[in-house]
């Protein structure tokens, strides 16, 4: 493989059409400089150089390669000046999230590439697994979690806290242990999880989600609370969530005597640098919760 530096100062040879400038330039000694040249003739297996004195003119050969390998030294120049620059506000940020952070965050952060059209939002919606896996590959730049990360290659903290809320159809008022019972419950991927905090903590009569039927389920987060907009069912859900939804005249929201909160867990694969973009995307996503 030709050696890119020797290429170099071959090229700015030709250029400057003289040794002694060509090492001032390149900052090496007149003598570094036929050196490397000579070492690229002997790797090539053929002279470039008519050396006549001091002055010098090119074979066929070292024409041919300097048309062709100042492209090369030109494009190596340019992808060393690029590796070198880290921008704030440009190219794609990768972000991951379960569903109700993500309907809070996903807006603000479309708003800010709206304001630096350069900086792309990469957003997924995700449960915790896939969100902890995908931090833990490099799959994604950030991650929101709302458990702890078990892997070692995943650093996380908490960040923010976010309420669970009990949301029932408008018409039930009194949300006692019968009223939920008869009501029957609108699944979701968390819907165990989330039942199992908010329930428990408020009811004695709760031991787990399989005393109440199943009326419904979703997987799409900005759908859950539809069915119990129709009145059937009541579900628990994180406040984002419920906050997003359209139609708050047809469900009712019961605050609870014993509130419950889930933990927020910003999450980056710990061995990997930050780059300004991505420091740029979180700054406006923390400010956002």
């Amino acid at each position: 493989m030709m050696n890119p530096v020797w290429l170099r100062t071959f090229c700015t040879l030709v250029e400057v059409g003289h040794f002694t400038r060509t090492a001032e330039r390149l900052h090496m000694t007149q003598s570094g400089v036929s050196q490397q040249v000579r070492k690229l003739e002997e790797q090539l297996g053929r002279p470039l150089l008519v050396r006549q004195g001091k002055r010098f003119t090119l074979t066929d050969a070292g024409e041919r390669l300097y048309r062709e390998g100042r492209q090369i030294v030109l494009s190596l120049g340019n992808l060393e000046r690029r590796l070198g620059e880290d921008p704030a506000f440009e190219g794609v940020v990768r972000v991951m999230s379960p569903g109700s952070v993500g309907l809070k965050l996903y807006l603000h952060l479309l708003e800010l590439q709206r304001r630096h059209p350069a900086l792309v939002i990469d957003y997924r919606f995700a449960p915790n697994a896939d969100v902890e896996r995908a931090v833990a590959g490099d799959a994604v730049d950030i991650g929101f979690m709302t458990t702890p990360s078990t892997l070692e290659e995943v650093s996380g903290k908490p960040v923010a806290r976010e309420p669970l809320l009990l949301v029932t159809p408008v018409d039930a008022t009194e949300p006692d242990w019968e009223t939920l019972r008869r009501l029957g419950f609108i699944d979701h991927p968390d819907g165990a999880h989330h039942a199992g905090l908010l329930l428990g903590a408020n009811y004695a009569e709760f031991e787990h989600i399989h005393q109440l039927e199943k009326t419904g389920f979703s997987n799409q987060i900005n759908l859950i609370l539809e069915p119990v907009s129709l009145g059937l069912g009541f579900t628990v859900l994180p406040a984002h969530a419920v906050e997003a939804f359209e139609n708050t005249r047809r469900i009712r929201i019961h605050p609870l005597r014993h509130p419950v909160s889930e933990t927020l867990y910003l999450t980056t694969h710990r061995r990997k640098a930050m780059p300004n973009r991505v420091k740029t995307v979180l700054s406006e996503a923390m400010e956002s919760l």
